[in-house]
């Protein structure tokens, strides 16, 4: 009786968080646990362990996971804009004639003062700052928080969390981390977090920065040296990844990507980003989403056995020579072609680039100036969407055939596919890339542009690697020891490539200008195949 008392206490304390009534309300879950482990621990010490560790438990299992607000809001803005707010403070001053955007950043760090004071500072308090490149890009994100709320004394909790995306980024990111140790406010909420730390990494703009194969060896190096750099400082790393649907993206299966981390990388905490057609796909089912759950909490608890570990460091010692060869043929010869004169124009040519800006999906525009003259400027979703619409696939596989030419030695390459988890998951991934191509279709896409010479060297390069990955596999087709995935595929295409032609057809109407008064025919007819192309193909991004 004195438990169940206690709980209609704390039943009248949620009714008055919920109705905001502060002279008995919570004032975060915390406090709300707090009694609910009062009850529990009387519960144990009375030999009462089936009510401690029943309902119970489960009730402090759902504070604990979801608080008052359920589902976390993370914010997350490009560090350009960040300088360019502060810029423009510096210029006008905090009460003067702003930017809308500025302004719009300043409400941002507002709000978030907001939502903490009604669900508690972990409703939203992680702000990711992409692009960061420097100490800076993370301290700017305390200086507008303070300048929004007129110093630091009213400024809500904020963890600004690091997102290092290109090739460069990568390669400073235990200089930037290290930086950043220094500044106060990261030092104060080391102190109160228990010297936690979370560290995104993009696998999009790594990959069409250097190609598929040396973004996922970079990848891989950069959490090493971020691990070791965490192990230095006594900080608790939890590592967060960027991945999207497609392999251009870090796609894949997401259990055998995490045992193939390296050692430590994961301990215990792993997170990722789910977008796009994924969601549906491992989600929309429960017993399909219950399952792909398990096998990601399986895969977190195994990536930390010593023994999987100690594979895992054996492995990357042994062909790291291995590793360094490929690398450097892969990024030399995806360099050629995406630098080569006029590409831009013509990869927007060859593919539904333009059309898929219009689709009313997405949460940003496709690229960040008004035309395709620079890969810079192009967002790296639209980037491997429209490879995949092509059906070429490119951002998931280009590079490689090159890289496994240059070693020329497939006893070695079927070693490292044997022992190597991180190789093993690059090849199998690769496969299923292949799969969902079509060299006739690609061929048909790539005549719409005037240049031959990086038609060919794109079917080329997909000959040469479709020709690797079955020897390195000891296959007679793509897909042919994976019985229900390519069963699947199999199935599929058919119905992908009549959506795949009916696109050409419109494609090149749209590229011809022939009949510029069937244009818009023309484009709802090709955003329709898009989407149908899409749902077949699946994995697009």
């Amino acid at each position: 009786e004195p438990h169940r008392r206690e709980l209609l206490f704390v039943v009248e304390r949620l009714a008055a968080t919920r109705s905001r009534n502060a002279d008995l309300a919570y004032v975060a879950s915390s406090e709300l646990e707090a009694d609910l482990l009062v009850v529990q621990r009387s519960l144990v010490d009375a030999g009462a362990t089936r009510q401690a560790y029943g309902d119970l438990q489960r009730l402090l299992w759902q504070v604990q996971s979801f608080g008052f607000h359920l589902a976390e809001l993370e914010l997350r803005q490009h560090s350009q804009v960040h300088a360019a707010a502060l810029a423009d403070i510096a210029a006008h001053g905090i009460d003067g004639e702003l930017e809308p955007r500025t302004v719009e950043v300043l409400d941002t760090f507002r709000t978030v003062g907001t939502i903490q004071k009604r669900f508690g500072p972990d409703a939203a308090r992680r702000y990711i700052v992409s692009f960061t490149q420097a100490p800076e890009h993370l301290a700017a994100v305390y200086e507008l928080a303070e300048l929004a709320y007129g110093g630091a004394e009213n400024v809500p909790v904020i963890d600004a969390v690091p997102l290092f995306e290109t090739f460069a980024d990568l390669e400073a990111s235990v200089d930037i981390l290290q930086a950043a140790l220094a500044f106060p406010q990261v030092q104060k909420r080391l102190a109160e977090n228990g010297r936690r730390v979370e560290v995104m990494l993009g696998y999009s703009d790594s990959s069409k920065d250097v190609g598929p194969l040396s973004a996922t060896l970079a990848l891989d190096e950069a959490q090493r040296r971020i691990t070791q750099w965490a192990r230095d400082n006594d900080i608790v790393l939890t590592l967060f990844h960027g991945r999207g649907g497609a392999l251009g993206r870090g796609g894949g299966p997401a259990n055998r990507a995490l045992l193939a981390q390296p050692p430590g990388s994961v301990d215990g905490r792993f997170k990722l980003t789910e977008q796009g057609e994924v969601i549906f796909a491992r989600y929309g089912d429960p017993n399909i989403a219950a399952r792909h759950i398990e096998q990601v909490v399986a895969a977190t608890l195994l990536a930390g056995a010593p023994s999987v570990e100690e594979h895992n460091a054996q492995a990357a010692e042994r062909f790291r020579p291995l590793a360094a060869r490929l690398d450097e043929a892969s990024r030399t010869h995806f360099h050629q072609l995406v630098r080569a004169d006029g590409f831009p124009q013509w990869f927007a040519e060859v593919t539904p680039l333009e059309e898929v800006g219009m689709l009313p999906i997405g949460s940003r525009p496709a690229r960040r100036g008004l035309s395709v003259s620079s890969l810079d400027d192009l967002r790296a979703i639209p980037w491997v969407f429209s490879w995949s619409q092509a059906r070429i696939n490119l951002a998931g596989w280009y590079g490689l055939g090159t890289a496994l030419e240059s070693v020329d030695d497939l006893a070695e390459l079927r070693s490292a596919y044997q022992d190597w988890p991180l190789f093993a998951t690059i090849i199998d991934n690769v496969e299923m890339s292949l799969a969902k191509t079509d060299e006739r279709i690609a061929a048909r896409y790539l005549a719409l542009g005037d240049r031959d010479d990086l038609a060919q060297l794109v079917l080329d390069e997909m000959a040469r690697t479709r020709r690797w990955v079955l020897a390195i596999t000891d296959s007679d087709a793509i897909l042919s020891r994976r019985r229900i995935l390519g069963r699947a595929v199999q199935l599929r295409s058919p119905y992908v490539d009549a959506l795949s032609l009916l696109q050409l057809r419109a494609l090149r109407g749209l590229r011809t200008g022939d009949a510029p008064e069937r244009d818009d025919d023309l484009r709802r007819l090709l955003l329709l195949t898009v989407n149908g192309v899409a749902a077949g193909v699946q994995n697009t991004g």
